[in-house]
């Protein structure tokens, strides 16, 4: 009987710090994904001011930094399904891999168009298209 109610107690405890650890890592989540959307927006506005959005460096950046933000997104949407079934759910890691498989496509995609814009492929940029496809 003692056992009984010692277990329970222990439980409702440990519970009670999963929660309060699941609500520090989705504050820390949110905090992660304004930073990156906040920058990605500077640079968006820098780039559109400047008139060099349609250099591809640039786009890569503004890219790149959205889609991390949308990853961030799953992450929190995940950790707050957790937070309220006490279950975790495995389809948004699902969803979380297939826009990071997506995401390090456009990447190698629109580092390959800068390096192959003139249509001169040069020992120099097959070593950087190598190294960004061992990443």
């Amino acid at each position: 009987m003692v056992q009984d109610k010692l277990r329970l107690t222990f439980g409702d405890y440990l519970g009670k710090g999963e929660v309060a650890i699941y609500s520090i890592l989705a504050l820390l989540l949110s905090i992660t994904a304004l930073t990156a959307i906040a920058t990605a927006g500077k640079q968006l506005w820098d780039s559109v001011s400047h008139w060099t959005m349609a250099t591809p460096p640039e786009t890569l950046r503004v890219l790149d930094q959205l889609l991390v933000v949308l990853m961030l997104v799953e992450i929190l949407h995940t950790v707050r399904i957790s937070i309220r079934s006490h279950y975790l759910v495995t389809e948004p890691f699902l969803i979380i891999g297939l826009i990071a498989s997506i995401r390090r496509i456009l990447v190698i995609t629109l580092e390959a168009a800068t390096l192959t814009k003139e249509g001169k492929w040069s020992m120099e940029g097959a070593s950087i298209f190598h190294a960004s496809m061992i990443e």
